[in-house]
């Protein structure tokens, strides 16, 4: 069985937006989803670690999570590895189409891949969150180091009272950006190779975003 390696980090918030409204802290994520489906569209990408074509988007059947799947994500160092190839990224605008009468936060966000990292080499995945029009961006770090030959998970979570929802009545785009970052440390690179990738099991990336829900005024 092959162990997974967890990563997980906690913020005051992944989101912020000017105006937005805090979650009650009576209990979490307690509006229930909207009965109609959300609707997300990739408005740009743009990155190493995002070729066009390479990144899709999908929507649970129950409006609680958004999956997004990347094919060609790998940061890695050492033989047969370009000198640019140590940093991958991705950016993602996010248009996000809500039914009438809800609004969305991004309560938590769960990271999956595989790292192959020589013992003295690190890896880094990275990833920062923030709404269109909002000067804050709230960014996260899940460091590994070497050796490492194994399945990773890194997860951002959100307190429940620290949620922060989209404004009611306008169109913000979200956006993700994402880094996988491999550095040799005082492996040799010359001999070695050391690698990161957001990975699954068909060689797609999946990383996962759960939504919590609220009714607008």
């Amino acid at each position: 069985m092959v162990r997974m390696l967890v990563a997980v980090g906690a913020a005051a918030s992944l989101v912020t937006a000017p105006g937005a409204a805090a979650a009650s802290p009576a209990g979490p994520w307690t509006t229930p989803p909207p009965p109609d489906k959300i609707v997300i569209n990739v408005a740009t990408v743009n990155g190493s670690g995002c070729p066009a074509g390479t990144a899709a988007v999908a929507v649970s059947p129950d409006n609680t999570a958004f999956t997004i799947t990347y094919s060609q994500y790998l940061a890695q160092v050492g033989v047969g590895s370009k000198p640019t190839d140590y940093r991958k990224n991705c950016q993602l605008n996010l248009n996000v189409h809500v039914p009438q009468g809800f609004t969305y936060a991004i309560a938590s966000a769960d990271y999956r891949g595989f790292a192959h990292l020589e013992r003295g080499a690190t890896g880094l995945q990275k990833a920062s969150y923030y709404f269109q029009g909002s000067a804050q961006t709230t960014t996260s770090n899940h460091r590994f180091t070497g050796p490492v030959d194994d399945s990773w998970q890194a997860t951002d979570s959100v307190d429940v009272a620290a949620l922060v929802y989209a404004p009611c009545g306008e169109q913000r785009n979200f956006n993700i950006n994402t880094e996988l970052r491999v550095n040799a440390g005082t492996s040799d690179p010359n001999k070695t190779t050391s690698f990161m990738t957001m990975d699954s099991t068909d060689g797609d990336i999946n990383t996962v975003y759960h939504l919590a829900w609220k009714t607008c005024p």
